[in-house]
């Protein structure tokens, strides 16, 4: 299952980079640099969260093979932490696919 939005911010690549330094002391974090910029891979026990920062949005893409797993959990968690992390308001409007 996975579930994404593309979250309107002018500060994607400095929210992106706090939360993946914020839960590298919990969970296994990985960044990758490409044509674009920076990804960040957030490696949680349930499911993996891809933070992809865009000049206008923050890219956010949670993946989970866990079919018991609480989509509406895990959407709720990350954008908590991303408005923590960048002290604005934010709001998503996720999208859903099977993997």
């Amino acid at each position: 299952m996975k579930s994404s939005a593309q979250i309107s911010t002018t500060q994607a690549a400095r929210i992106a980079k706090r939360l993946a330094n914020h839960w590298k002391h919990k969970f296994e974090v990985s960044e990758q640099e490409n044509e674009k910029g920076s990804q960040f891979q957030i490696h949680l026990n349930a499911a993996q969260v891809i933070l992809s920062p865009q000049p206008d949005f923050l890219e956010v893409a949670i993946q989970t093979q866990d079919t018991h797993a609480d989509l509406d959990k895990l959407e709720h968690v990350v954008l908590d932490h991303l408005i923590r992390m960048g002290q604005e308001e934010l709001s998503a409007e996720w999208q859903r696919d099977s993997l």
